[in-house]
Order: structure tokens, then C-alpha cells, then sequence
């Protein structure tokens, strides 16, 4: 079957997508059996479309189109490729939720009452993984900032989260993007512009890891430094060198999970020198995909069952 000349495969099962970049190497395709055994929805696959960095754009309507012409299947977590996803195949879409529109970008595609959905869950999900690492308040007693390498989706989205906060003590005084090229900047410059916060915002543009080290260092202690770059997963290297020192007390959260995770090794090796509390994507990797799988699967994410799925990933975590 074609629609709008794209080859549809019509699935013989329900099938639910991940969109990315090397998706057979995620646990994902481990854990989501699991979980749909805690859902009672066995039935329900998942398949993983491989798409090249910055891909054409037909490719990215030609997924976008299997989803919404064919009935089973039913949606898919996109990452990697969520700004230009949208760019491509914003047409596609009947429905796009406000951090979508914010961000321009999805990182969720689900359907309901037949019209195709876009949503941008990464505010939701950095937020809770964030408020998992610190306490209420953290920013008001500590005094410390927010250095974020890379000015992509999940980057901007723990920005929008910090904004949101009511309370002052959990708002840092300032945040500082640092990103290999102009465009993301001047993108992730042009969402915040229109937010009113008391937030300081810096944008630099850099991609030498040395001069990042730099600007690392003159960072406050109890900072919070993330590798939100994709470094040490889909691309090789890390966002900063061995050379480079973190702010005393710092908290170093890397984004990925998996892959080199070079600058998680870069952190580990200050736990004792600088007290830096390292932490890394897993927990940004469970909720992420829970609130996409909710979505998708039109059922509510109450905590307790949020505990039980995270409960089942950990068993095979590393596996």
C-alpha cells in the first residue's frame, strides 16, 4: 500500500517504533518486553527505524507517513533526530502539544481519534530526572549554576523545566549553553526569548574542548555541568578533556546511558579530588521512554507503576 507516494507496510501486529540511530545497541529492545508484560499488552512489538544524523528529509516523512497510514502501527519514540523530524514532516501532523510548538521538535508520535500526534516529552522527562538528583531548594542554598554542553532538545528542555520552577531556590541564577555550532544557539536563543525568567542565559559557541575547560572552571562549586552533546554515544569523544577541572561539589550529569560515556569516566576520576556526584542517563532514560510508552499507549503513569517498570529495566540493565 502507498499514500502520498510512501510505501506503507501494513503490519500484521501492533507495532510500536523507535527512531533513532543505533537502536538495536539500545536496552530498550530488552526492557520494553518487560514492560509490556506488566501492561498486559504482550502483543505489542518494538522496531527500530536507523536513520543517519541530519538525514534527508524524505526519510524522516517516509516514517513519519508508516505511522500515520498504517493501522497498527501505533507511534515511536523519536531521538536524535527530533528537530529535524518535525522540520520535515511538520505537515504530517494534526496535533502538536505547546512544548512541541516551544521547542519545535518531538521526541513522541501517537495517534488519537485517527489524527497523528506530536508531543515533546523531554521538559517532562529532564524535569523529573533532574528533581531526582536534587533536593528542593538546592540552587537557593548553593548558590550554584548550570553549565550545559550541547543546546539541543534535551538541553533546552532541562532549561524550560528550571524556568518553570516557582520557587526561586529551585532556579539557578544562571545557565550557560555551550555548543559546537551557531544554529542550535540561535535556536534554543530564539525559544527562551519569548519566556519571562530572572534566569541569566549565556550562549557560546565553541567546539574546542580545551577552551570548554576554561569555561568550566570558572563555573561555582555545587554547579551542575551536563553532557547534553550525544559525545561519548553517537559520536566519539566527550565535550571537555582530561585536563579540564569541575567546580568542587559539582554534580556532573551525563545525558547518555550508553555508548564510551567518556565524560561520566572524565567525572568519575574527580569523586575524590573535586567531590564531584556523578550521575548518568539512566534514570533520563526510563522516565523518557515511560512518558512516551504512556502516551502511545493511552494509559496513566501513576508512580507506583512508574516504580514497577523501573523496577523490571534495571533487571537487565548492562545486559
Amino acid at each position: 500500500m502507498t499514500n502520498q507516494n510512501y510505501p506503507i507496510v501494513m503490519k500484521s501486529v501492533p507495532t510500536f517504533y523507535f527512531i533513532g540511530v543505533t537502536t538495536t545497541k539500545s536496552s530498550i529492545m530488552k526492557v520494553f518486553p518487560l514492560w509490556m508484560k506488566i501492561l498486559g499488552r504482550e502483543e505489542v512489538v518494538i522496531e527500530g527505524m536507523d536513520c543517519k544524523i541530519h538525514d534527508d528529509p524524505e526519510v524522516y516523512r517516509r516514517a513519519v507517513a508508516q505511522i500515520k497510514y498504517d493501522p497498527l502501527s501505533l507511534g515511536s519514540l523519536v531521538t536524535t533526530h527530533k528537530i529535524d523530524l518535525l522540520t520535515a514532516a511538520r505537515d504530517m501532523f494534526e496535533y502538536l502539544d505547546p512544548y512541541a510548538k516551544i521547542t519545535g521538535e518531538v521526541s513522541c508520535i501517537s495517534k488519537l481519534d485517527g489524527r497523528l500526534e506530536g508531543h515533546a516529552k523531554d521538559p517532562i522527562t529532564s524535569g523529573a530526572s533532574l528533581d531526582a538528583i536534587i533536593e528542593p531548594g538546592y540552587f537557593g542554598r548553593t548558590h550554584g549554576h548550570v553549565l550545559c554542553f550541547g543546546a539541543g532538545g534535551s538541553g533546552v528542555a532541562t532549561l524550560l523545566h528550571l524556568i518553570n520552577k516557582k520557587d526561586q531556590a529551585d532556579r539557578p541564577e544562571k545557565f550557560t549553553f555551550v555548543n559546537r555550532s551557531q544554529g542550535r544557539l540561535d535556536h534554543a536563543r530564539e525559544m527562551v526569548g519569548s519566556l519571562s525568567t530572572d534566569i541569566a542565559i549565556e550562549y557560546i559557541c565553541n567546539s574546542d574542548p580545551a577552551v570548554n575547560d576554561g569555561i568550566m572552571e570558572k563555573f561555582p562549586p555545587y554547579s551542575i555541568v551536563i553532557n547534553a552533546t550525544g559525545m561519548g554515544k553517537d559520536t566519539p569523544g566527550s565535550p571537555i578533556t582530561w585536563n579540564g577541572k569541575f567546580p568542587m561539589n559539582s554534580i556532573a550529569w551525563e545525558f547518555n546511558y550508553r555508548g564510551e560515556l567518556d565524560f561520566m569516566h572524565q567525572s568519575l576520576a574527580q569523586v575524590e579530588s573535586r567531590k564531584v556526584k556523578v550521575e548518568d542517563g539512566w534514570l533520563y532514560f526510563v522516565h523518557g521512554w515511560t512518558q512516551v510508552v504512556a502516551q502511545v499507549l493511552h494509559f496513566e503513569l501513576t508512580p507506583e507503576l512508574f516504580d514497577r517498570m523501573n523496577q523490571a529495566a534495571s533487571t537487565v540493565r548492562g545486559k
